[in-house]
Order: C-alpha cells, then structure tokens, then sequence
C-alpha cells in the first residue's frame, strides 16, 4: 500500500517511490495519476522516459489504456540529472531500460530533496530481475507492486511472457509479443519452450547423422 510521505519542513531530504510489475499491469497508468496529481497541486514536475521508448508517442509517456502526459525522452540516466534541475517531483517511466546510473541519478535527486517517482518491469520475459530495478526497488522509501491479469487462468499475473522467438532482452512490444501470465501459467510455458527447444536440437542431431551416413 502506498502511503503519501508527510511533509516536517525540517527535513529537506526527498524521497522515492516505485512502481513496479509485468506487462499489462497498471504501472505507467499508475505512474501518470501521481504526477497529474502534483502538477494538480502546482508542483513543478517533469517526467522522463527513455529514448528507445517509442510504442505510442515520442514525447509522451502514454498507458495501454491511452491516458498520457507530456515527458522528455533522454538517451541515458546522466541526462536525467542535468534536465530535473529545480523541480519539486520527478516522475521517470520504462526505467528498466535505462543504464545503472539511473540509480544513482534517483538517490542524488531525492538527496537534494525531489520526490522522484519511477515505474518499470520489475523481471524480464524469462523471468529474472530486469536491468537496474531491482537496485531501485531496494533503494526507494516506498514500493508499490501492481499486478495484470493472467490470460490463461484469470489468476494474478506477474510474469511477462513473451509469445514471439524473438530472444533479445530488449524488445518494444503489446499484445501481439507479450502476454501477463501468473506463477503456474508461466512456469509451463517456459517448460513447453524448453521442450520445444530439445525437440529441435534431437532434429538436427539425427539430420547431422543421416547426412554423415549417406
């Protein structure tokens, strides 16, 4: 549960809150009701995203349910810092994609005072922690873990699992390349891969011997 930090004047330190889940999951809707709610109480806030973050809009970070706000794309964490110079919060989204200095741009804002709010996937589509997130989450005052649907049990889904042979660890995509999975659902999907994975190598080993025999 996530709980507003209340304000005592004498501490001038920020502080910084994730969002973090699967595909599907609520994290950037979630992301744009906080900052929308600051620049509601005339807070100066700027939003971030990272550059290879094109799905929806260049400029905007935009939700799968197509609620948006304005933000600045950066190539690398260092921009961050040099862009959020006098702002009261700041909101950064897609966060596993940027390089591990995001942590340390996250840590240095809230040290100047900056309520920095950051959303991304907290595991990649094999299901292993993703990029500097788990830094991140260890690091924030305050963590919010949002969940999607599974498609396949109607469970609780925290896995994004990826439907296409595509194995690179980056790969922009909605519905056509991912689907939220639950624990169990996900857990025999990867295992029906592995198999799929063994059926193809037995192939080209017997392929390999008939060739050599003929």
């Amino acid at each position: 549960m996530f709980l507003e930090n209340t304000v005592n004047h004498k501490e001038q330190f920020g502080w910084i809150e994730v969002i973090s889940g699967s595909m599907f999951s609520g994290k950037t809707e979630e992301l744009i009701r906080r900052l929308k709610r600051a620049q509601f109480a005339k807070q100066k806030v700027e939003i971030f995203k990272p550059l290879v973050d094109t799905r929806y809009n260049e400029e905007m970070v935009v939700s799968h349910d197509a609620n948006e706000i304005r933000s600045t794309p950066v190539p690398a964490a260092a921009n961050i810092r040099l862009l959020a110079d006098d702002c009261d919060v700041v909101g950064i989204d897609e966060a596993q994609f940027f390089d591990d200095e995001i942590v340390t741009v996250c840590n240095d804002l809230a040290n100047r005072g900056v309520r920095v709010v950051v959303a991304g996937l907290d595991m990649d589509f094999k299901g292993n922690p993703f990029g500097p997130m788990p830094a991140l989450m260890a690091t924030a005052e305050y963590v919010t873990k949002v969940h999607a649907v599974c498609t396949r049990t109607g469970n609780l889904a925290n896995y994004s699992f990826r439907k296409s042979n595509n194995d690179k660890l980056v790969l922009l995509g909605e519905t056509e390349e991912y689907e939220p999975l639950s624990r169990a659902a996900f857990y025999k999907a990867m295992l029906k891969e592995k198999v799929k994975e063994i059926d193809v190598n037995v192939e080209e080993v017997e392929a390999k011997k008939k060739t050599s025999h003929g």
